[in-house]
């Protein structure tokens, strides 16, 4: 089984690639490959799709490759390849970025992914370090994850989801803030869960022996 992190400039992959590896080994979840060829991401078994950045810069990088975006999205919509999105790559799921300027998404999840705006106003953006997870409907990739569970984020803007029920986890921060969405053979994370410790590497172990 081949699992692909998609590599088209938009951070560093190194820790990622070191979590996915670790839990690759753990529960025999195959090869870990970062690339940004579109026929690896064909040959895929699984695609994460990373992000760092803002929404504009992210999805104009992912067009840039030629070729690399319409293989992720024959390989997720068509042929039906579990994806995780991470943090940008999660928001690029949406159906509009509103960071900078109108940016289209993905539109593989109706919602649009707007500033942060705390109602307490001592609260400052970006919201960044630990906070607990609100699980909101069960998942496989939340397999052992529960309400209260740590992750670590770093961001200002959120995915404001039309749909709740694809909204799987939330956090507090002043307000609901989207943490995990999911449809179908798709899941993101707003959080870095290579950077979430024991929540997160149990989140990516499970991604890897997700069969929708």
């Amino acid at each position: 089984m081949l699992t692909v992190l998609v590599d088209y400039d938009s951070g560093n992959l190194h820790s990622a690639e070191k979590a996915f590896q670790r839990m690759a080994a753990e529960v025999n979840g195959g090869t870990i490959l970062v690339t940004d060829k579109p026929e690896d991401v064909a040959r895929a078994d699984r695609i994460v799709l990373p992000g760092d950045g803002a929404f504009p810069a992210c999805r104009r990088a992912l067009g840039a490759y030629g070729g690399l975006f319409e293989a992720i999205e024959d390989a997720v919509r068509v042929k039906g390849r579990p994806f995780l999105g991470i943090c940008v790559g999660m928001q690029m799921m949406a159906s509009w970025g509103r960071e900078y300027e109108d940016t289209p998404g993905f539109d593989w999840i109706s919602g649009e992914v707007t500033r942060i705006t705390p109602t307490d106003p001592h609260l400052k953006v970006p919201h960044m370090g630990w906070n607990d997870l609100v699980i909101d409907h069960d998942h496989p990739v939340l397999a052992g994850i529960k309400t209260g569970d740590h992750a670590y984020f770093v961001h200002s803007y959120a995915f404001r989801v039309a749909n709740l029920a694809e909204r799987l986890a939330h956090v507090d921060y002043a307000g609901d803030i989207t943490a995990i969405i999911g449809t179908e053979n798709m899941v993101g994370t707003q959080f870095h869960p290579e950077k979430s410790q024991a929540t997160g590497l149990r989140l990516i172990g499970n991604f890897l022996r997700w069969k929708p």
